[in-house]
C-alpha cells in the first residue's frame, strides 16, 4: 500500500507540468502572466486562435516533422530488423563486437558532429531540406533501434523457427509471417521511440534548417521574440506539438505488451 501511495505521488509530479501548461493555455495572456499563478483565470481559447490564425502558419512545421519522423521510423525498422535477425537468431561472428559498434556511435556528443554535416550539407546543397533530416534521424536511431529489437528478437522459440524451414518457409517468409507477429509488441516499442525521438529533435533542425523543412520545435522557438514570451501562445503551441506524440502513445499501448510468444511451443 505504501508503494502504490508513492507511485501515485511520483506519477502526479510528472503530470502536474503538463497539466499546468494545458491549463496555462486556456488563459488569456494577462492571466497567464500573473505571478503568483491565477489558477482560477476564466479560461479562452484565444491562445490556440493566436497559434493558429496569428502570424507564420504552423502547418508547414507542422507536416514537416510528421514527414521526417515517420519517414525515417519506417527506414530504421527497415534496417534494424534484418540486423537485429543477424544478431539474435542467427548470430553473425563477434555479434558482441557489433553491438558494441553500434552503441558507441551514441557516445559522440551531437554537438560535435554538427559542424563536419553542417558543410557537409552545404556542400551538397542539402540545408533546408527534409530529406537530410530524416536521414539523420534514421542514423541517429538506427543503433538504438537494434538494441531493442535484438532484445525482443532474441526471445522467439528456435523451434518455431525451426518448424517453419522444415515446412519449406524462405527467410523472407519466415520473417514476414512468423517473426514479425512475434516480436509485434517490440516493433511498436521500438517504432514508438524512434518517432518521439524524431519529433523531439531539436538541434540538428535549428541548425540545418530555415524555412522549407522547419520542423515543429523550431517552430516553437520563434515565439520568443524581443517583445517578450506570450506564455499563453507558448503553452497551447506546445499542447498542440505534442498531440501526435500522445496519440501515437495511446495508439500503440494495446500493443506495449511482452510475451506474446509464451506457450507458442508445447
Amino acid at each position: 500500500m505504501l508503494l502504490g501511495v508513492v507511485a501515485w505521488i511520483v506519477g502526479i509530479l510528472f503530470v502536474l507540468p503538463v497539466l499546468w501548461m494545458i491549463l496555462t493555455s486556456f488563459h488569456s495572456e494577462t492571466d497567464a502572466a500573473t505571478n503568483p499563478p491565477s489558477v482560477f483565470a476564466p479560461l479562452t481559447v484565444q491562445g490556440y486562435a493566436n497559434f493558429f490564425d496569428g502570424g507564420a502558419s504552423p502547418w508547414p512545421p507542422l507536416l514537416n516533422s510528421v514527414t521526417a519522423s515517420v519517414l525515417s521510423t519506417a527506414l530504421v525498422l527497415v534496417f534494424a530488423i534484418p540486423a537485429a535477425y543477424a544478431l539474435s537468431i542467427k548470430p553473425v561472428r563477434k555479434w558482441t563486437d557489433v553491438l558494441f559498434f553500434f552503441l558507441s556511435t551514441k557516445m559522440l556528443p551531437v554537438v560535435a558532429g554538427l559542424l563536419p554535416i553542417y558543410l557537409i550539407a552545404t556542400t551538397i546543397g542539402a540545408l533546408d531540406n527534409i530529406w537530410l533530416l530524416i536521414v539523420l534521424y534514421t542514423s541517429m536511431n538506427l543503433p538504438i533501434a537494434v538494441w531493442m529489437m535484438r532484445s525482443f528478437l532474441a526471445e522467439v522459440p528456435v523451434e518455431i523457427l525451426e518448424a517453419a524451414s522444415m515446412d519449406g518457409c524462405s527467410l523472407l517468409r519466415t520473417l514476414r509471417t512468423i517473426v514479425m507477429p512475434i516480436v509485434l509488441p517490440g516493433i511498436a516499442a521500438t517504432s514508438l521511440i524512434c518517432f518521439i525521438f524524431s519529433w523531439n529533435e531539436l538541434l540538428f533542425a535549428r541548425v540545418l534548417t530555415a524555412t522549407v523543412a522547419q520542423t515543429a520545435p523550431v517552430f516553437l522557438t520563434s515565439f520568443i521574440t524581443s517583445q517578450g514570451l506570450f506564455l499563453a501562445k507558448v503553452c497551447a503551441a506546445a499542447v498542440v506539438v505534442s498531440l501526435p506524440v500522445l496519440i501515437a502513445g495511446f495508439s500503440a499501448q494495446d500493443k506495449l505488451v511482452q510475451g506474446l510468444s509464451l506457450g507458442a511451443v508445447k
